[in-house]
């Protein structure tokens, strides 16, 4: 079966940097848009970053550009979220995804998307 595992969670001071991982298996990783998707206390899922099949194709929330970096390795079926600059606003559980291409006009409705992974807690300290 699918299963989507992040890593590389902790506590980090505000200003640091962070980078979580999420490996997939049990799909055929260059068909799906990878995304990061974050959930803070009290708050709804929100869009962070998506990544198509290349690097090329990035997309990213207003509120994490020049900050954040999701990148991808097709060779080990893994897709990444380097995060510089942090701020107890980004404190929150951060869990990847994984879209289906045909669906890729909807990477930042993670009701779209078709499989996620547990997710990984990120705590930024002030």
């Amino acid at each position: 079966q699918v299963q989507l595992v992040e890593s590389g969670g902790g506590l980090v001071q505000a200003g640091g940097s962070l980078k979580v991982s999420c490996g997939a298996s049990g799909l055929t990783f260059r068909n799906y848009y990878m995304g990061w998707f974050l959930q803070g206390p009290g708050r709804e899922r929100e869009f962070v970053a998506a990544i198509g099949w290349s690097n090329g194709s990035r997309y990213y929330a207003d509120s994490v550009k020049g900050r954040f970096t999701i990148s991808r390795d097709n060779a080990k079926n893994t897709v990444y979220l380097q995060m510089n600059d942090l701020r107890p606003e980004d404190t929150a559980v951060y869990s990847c995804a994984a879209l289906y291409y045909p669906k890729l006009a909807y990477y930042a409705d993670a009701k779209r998307y078709d499989y996620w992974g547990q997710g990984t807690q990120v705590t930024v300290s002030s």
